[in-house]
């Protein structure tokens, strides 16, 4: 089996979907590994660590996406300047693609059709169900962790006042408020560095047990008023909410956003786009000068008016949809997400091939397209087929 690792052309992206470590396992499984050359350059790794590990540097992406059978990639397929054409134009019909795709997303539906088209077998990381066997494969959830603490120090780079409480000279300055909403990984991580920072933190989640852990952070929790047989599914996921319930829940948030210095936005259905919480009204409801992280861009957005990939100001408030925070952390994420990848391929590989159980809980959750259709369940509900 011939796998690749190109370089990742998102712009920003300093990441890369293998180290030396996870690169020396395939090639002892009996993998050739090829890898674009400085596609380790963002996160620290030189092409040298990569040969010393067994694989084989590849100047032309090109020749990559030709001569492999699996492709490992940290983002979604991009548009290649340098080839003048996307990185789907230069896959082919049979190959495998593991990468976080976010199929859900209407930004990518256009790249999902096109992956059904060509026939290549698409699987996306953000589709790894949470259960105990699953958990060394779960880049989601290792990248959450990233986002949850880079993303409230970026927040707290462009608050324009301090986050602790300050004696000084002068007088006396309030702590900033921070409401975290979505208690999940990256909730928890960003309520956690939110305290470090000396902010009073709030925090909501539709699910009782979510929103305990988020107490027992320190964080003061506003309730949603939904009904946990309404808000909880399997596996102690939050489940897509009624419309009804959702203006109920936006009601309930809506009081304590308003006075909120930072508003860190986390809440995501698996598989689903991300529900709307934060409405414009919501927004222009806030103090001036306050920030809101929107990490769940990727499937959406809770907040109705943040601009995927862009920081905007809209009606006095920075609103953040940088879509690759983890990105900003490239030595530790990529450590992490290198591994994650690993062993999600050794779980899908037998006889030094990819064997795909349909019937598994794993691969059903990641299976994007397949034999030239898109099967994933989220993105089929999305595009309303």
């Amino acid at each position: 089996m011939v796998i690749g690792i190109p370089k990742e052309t998102m712009p920003g992206e300093s990441r890369v979907s293998a180290t030396p470590e996870t690169v020396s396992e395939m090639v002892k499984s009996g993998a050739t590994v090829l890898v674009e050359k400085s596609a380790g350059k963002g996160a620290f790794l030189s092409d040298e660590s990569y040969i010393a590990a067994g694989a084989v540097i590849v100047e032309d992406c090109e020749e990559i996406f030709e001569k492999s059978d699996v492709i490992l990639k940290v983002k979604e397929p991009q548009y290649n300047a340098e080839k003048g054409c996307s990185e789907i134009d230069l896959m082919h019909s049979g190959q495998y693609l593991i990468a976080f795709l976010h199929p859900a997303s209407p930004a990518n539906h256009p790249m999902v059709k096109e992956m059904a088209r060509k026939g290549i077998i698409g699987l996306t990381l953000d589709g790894i169900p949470r259960i105990s066997r699953a958990q060394n494969m779960d880049a989601l959830t290792s990248m959450s962790t990233c986002a949850g603490y880079k993303g409230i120090l970026m927040a707290a780079s462009m608050l324009p006042k301090f986050v602790p409480q300050i004696v000084c000279a002068a007088g006396f300055i309030r702590p900033s408020n921070v409401m975290v909403i979505g208690a999940g990984v990256a909730g928890l991580q960003a309520i956690a560095t939110a305290r470090r920072l000396g902010a009073v933190v709030y925090a909501a989640d539709i699910r009782p047990e979510a929103a305990e852990q988020a107490k027992s952070l320190g964080a003061r929790i506003v309730d949603t008023g939904v009904p946990s047989e309404i808000a909880v599914g399997e596996g102690g996921y939050a489940k897509p909410l009624p419309e009804e319930w959702m203006v109920k829940e936006r009601d309930a948030l809506k009081e304590t956003i308003s006075k909120m210095d930072i508003v860190f936005c986390s809440a995501l259905v698996p598989s689903r786009l991300a529900p709307v919480l934060v409405t414009e009204e919501i927004v222009e409801s806030m103090q001036p000068g306050s920030v809101i992280v929107d990490i769940s861009i990727d499937q959406g957005g809770n907040c109705a008016i943040t601009v995927p990939g862009e920081i905007t100001n809209k009606h006095g408030v920075t609103i953040l949809g940088i879509k690759n925070i983890p990105g900003i952390l490239p030595v530790s994420s990529t450590w992490m997400f290198a591994k994650n990848v690993c062993n999600l391929f050794k779980y899908l590989t037998k006889d030094n091939q990819i064997v795909l159980d349909l019937n598994d809980e794993i691969v059903a959750g990641i299976l994007t397209t397949y034999n030239g259709e898109i099967v994933h369940v989220g993105a089929r509900e999305a595009m309303g087929i």
